[in-house]
């Protein structure tokens, strides 16, 4: 599990292999990933879109945003959380994403909420580092 707290909001992420969906025969790899944003602040917050940076092992790099998450742009008041699942292929058996969501406050103010980063490796492949 990966975490982030950034203005008194949680952002835990838990990546997983999907396997099923996966065919490294043909150089593609899946995760999924399940989201749990935690509302731990005073205020009343909206997500309004959000912003991933995925790096695969041969270090090529794919940005994306967008409005929301999964079709939706959840509104959080204090105590409140929310959890969704995604998912992202790459043609490598591993790779890193992080990110970032835009956040809105009941008075307009704008800001950015850290998403941690997370590994995506593929079960049973043993890693080297340089």
């Amino acid at each position: 599990m990966y975490r982030a707290l950034t203005r008194d909001i949680e952002v835990t992420v838990e990546p997983f292999y999907l396997e099923d969906q996966s065919d490294p025969d043909d150089n593609r790899y899946v995760w999924g990933y399940r989201i749990v944003i935690v509302n731990h602040s005073d205020a009343v917050v909206q997500l309004r879109g959000r912003y991933w940076h995925i790096t695969d092992e041969n270090g090529r790099v794919d940005e994306v945003s967008g409005p929301g998450v999964v079709g939706e742009q959840p509104v959080l008041r204090p105590g409140d959380s929310y959890e969704y699942q995604s998912g992202c292929p790459l043609d490598t058996p591993s790779g890193v994403m992080r990110g970032r969501y835009q956040m809105q406050s009941e008075d307009g103010d704008r800001f950015e909420i850290d998403i941690p980063a997370f590994s995506l490796d593929r079960p049973g492949v043993a890693r080297t580092l340089n």
